[in-house]
């Protein structure tokens, strides 16, 4: 197996089903993939064209786990199932308007000391989102969830915005929506830290990634996120991101500044 491919579901079977369409329709036969759906939702509650959705694909897997468990446990569920050289954490609002996997693969496996890559991420109209970031600190986190209209240097340098985007970079926090990495790597490293319920989870593991590999930034393709920001709208889902901060930091220490 080339490529697994993991999706967590949590009621968004519609996304879902767009994301697989185009995945299936832009990934050429000859890379040999498995996409594992595994299925946060607390009642099993799947529509029969869902159903039926799934089961037109030979390669698609669906697993319901019967109660939500978070995003990083749901991703570690299927690590001991997979077979694969190379593992895709993807989220479900991601779509394809081209192949990206072969070109990945080739720069992975040209690149031995890469273990972890994220492509250009775009918005819906091509622009590039802000998704590849410094270090976190405690300030930069707090500029993002209380004062994004301030502070705009200091939000750009965060960002990584002076970085030239039409070369590969290392970066110290991509993003989880769409990464692949080295399935041995990501065995070695047990996956996400299941102390995150959700949120951190994903700057945890670049983290991570990038004390024994490197993450890299690839430009020569691009991923379309139809990016929700989720905890800026949401009160829980706002209280579930302070939680994670809390552990974050109180794991690789409080850096302020």
């Amino acid at each position: 197996m080339d490529l697994s491919i993991c999706i967590v579901a949590y009621y968004n079977y519609d996304s879902i089903k767009k994301a697989v369409e185009t995945l299936e329709l832009y990934t050429p036969s000859d890379i040999k993939k498995r996409i594992y759906i595994v299925d946060n939702s607390i009642s099993k509650n799947i529509c029969s064209k869902f159903s039926n959705f799934i089961n037109q694909y030979d390669d698609v897997v669906y697993i319901y786990l019967g109660k939500n468990v978070g995003f990083g446990r749901a991703n570690n569920y299927i690590i001991p199932k997979l077979t694969s050289k190379y593992h895709c954490i993807m989220n479900p609002d991601i779509l394809f308007s081209k192949d990206v996997f072969t070109s990945i693969i080739s720069y992975m496996d040209q690149n031995p000391s890469v273990g972890m890559v994220i492509p250009n991420m775009v918005d819906s109209k091509g622009k590039r989102l802000p998704v590849y970031r410094k270090e976190l600190t405690i300030l930069d986190m707090f500029i993002r969830m209380f004062c994004r209209s301030l502070f705009r240097k200091r939000q750009a340098r965060h960002t990584l915005q002076y970085k030239d985007y039409s070369k590969p970079f290392q970066v110290p926090f991509a993003q989880g929506s769409f990464l692949v990495i080295r399935t041995n790597l990501l065995r070695e490293l047990k996956g996400f830290d299941e102390n995150y319920f959700m949120y951190m989870e994903d700057a945890d593991l670049c983290k991570r990634v990038n004390m024994i590999s490197s993450l890299m930034y690839y430009p020569n393709v691009s991923v379309i996120h139809k990016w929700n920001k989720g905890s800026h709208k949401d009160i829980k889902l706002f209280f579930y991101h302070l939680k994670s901060m809390h552990y974050y930091f109180k794991k690789w220490g409080y850096k302020w500044f």
